[in-house]
């Protein structure tokens, strides 16, 4: 491991400079990855597992037809290297468990059944082991229990993958029964293109994961855009104005640059104008949502949360009801001036350009 210090604190973490692929190869060579489900992360994980020279399988409900059928659009064959989920248990020795919180509560009764003794349950998120009472999923004691969790989607982990960039991810053992399970955790991490892979435990993982998701990744993002695009519209300006200075400038500007090297070289970059706006204003909204990210990592950590997902997620009407809420907002008049402004950038033109001479 590296010792590195992030902020004012040293942390272990492992790179692929201590742990590189050829040593991630040896460790799972005797080892068949069942990778149970194709929906978000589950084909990003076995592709880059696959391209890295792993044994992999996939296990997918065959009824569930579009990810079926995606999963041989990826090159997956029924019968060699794409099963059911409980065939596809059997034939593993780490078995990623990565179906939807509420479906492997669904599913754990008849994937518990087909884990043999010395297997490794993988999981990226520490939703259902920590959740225990709630999920019902207690795996037996004579099998290893492992989480790697990418700090990003599964679109995002394949993409840097091919791009070559990596994504970074946390990893956790809550049980070691072979005496291997930090090992074939960490190397997993690797198999799956983790650019960097640093400690914690399934419950910590799953408590900044719901916080993290609820507030600043997603929850808050969205709010924070529709009250600014909002208070614009209410002052008279356009669509396209009200748009651009809330999300536009953001995700194609400023952001990248705080990715890059940090919020005060963001603030560096822009004008003198902006920069004391900004660390003024900055105060202002630490101090609005403070009580809401208590709050919200107060009902996470009472499983309050948990139970909302289990419940909204596992009810039948559960995917015509979040098409609904997807649909409002996709047709709400921010995110259809958000839809005119993409079509209008120079490499979206670009692109069609090049489709348009490619048909002549």
């Amino acid at each position: 491991m590296a010792r590195m210090k992030f902020g004012s604190e040293w942390e272990n973490v492992v790179t692929r400079k201590e742990f590189p692929l050829a040593r991630a190869r040896k460790v799972l060579k005797q080892e068949t990855v069942a990778v149970l489900g194709y929906g978000v992360q589950g084909p990003a994980q076995a592709l880059n597992m696959r391209d890295n020279g792993v044994n992999v399988i996939i296990g997918q409900w065959p009824g569930d037809k579009p990810y079926w059928k995606k999963a041989i659009a990826d090159g997956w064959v029924p019968g060699k290297t794409l099963f059911s989920l409980e065939e596809a248990t059997k034939r593993g020795t780490v078995i990623q468990f990565l179906i939807s919180d509420a479906g492997q509560m669904a599913q754990w009764p008849s994937i518990k059944p087909h884990l043999k003794e010395g297997d490794a349950l993988y999981f990226s998120h520490g939703f259902s082991i920590v959740y225990k009472k709630q999920t019902g999923v207690v795996p037996q004691r004579n099998i290893d229990v492992i989480l790697v969790a990418p700090k990003g989607s599964g679109t995002t982990v394949r993409r840097n993958f091919l791009e070559g960039a990596g994504i970074n991810s946390s990893y956790a053992v809550q049980q070691d029964y072979t005496g291997r399970a930090e090992e074939r955790a960490i190397a997993l991490g690797i198999a799956i293109g983790s650019g960097y892979l640093f400690p914690t435990t399934f419950k910590k993982e799953v408590y900044s994961d719901l916080t993290g998701e609820r507030g600043v990744l997603m929850g808050a993002l969205a709010g924070m855009m529709e009250a600014q695009y909002s208070c614009l519209r209410k002052h008279g300006h356009s669509p396209s104005e009200a748009f651009n200075e809330t999300v536009e400038e953001l995700t194609q500007s400023l952001i990248r640059l705080v990715g890059e090297n940090g919020m005060d070289w963001m603030y560096a970059n822009c004008s003198a104008t902006a920069q004391r706006g900004a660390l003024d204003w900055r105060h202002d909204f630490r101090k609005a949502v403070k009580p809401v990210f208590d709050r919200l990592y107060k009902s996470v950590a009472s499983g309050k949360e948990t139970g909302i997902v289990l419940k909204a997620n596992s009810a039948r009407n559960y995917k015509a009801r979040l098409d609904k809420e997807l649909s409002e907002m996709r047709n709400s008049e921010m995110w259809k001036a958000g839809a005119a402004v993409r079509s209008l950038r120079p490499e979206r033109a670009l692109e069609k350009k090049k489709k348009t001479a490619k048909r002549k």
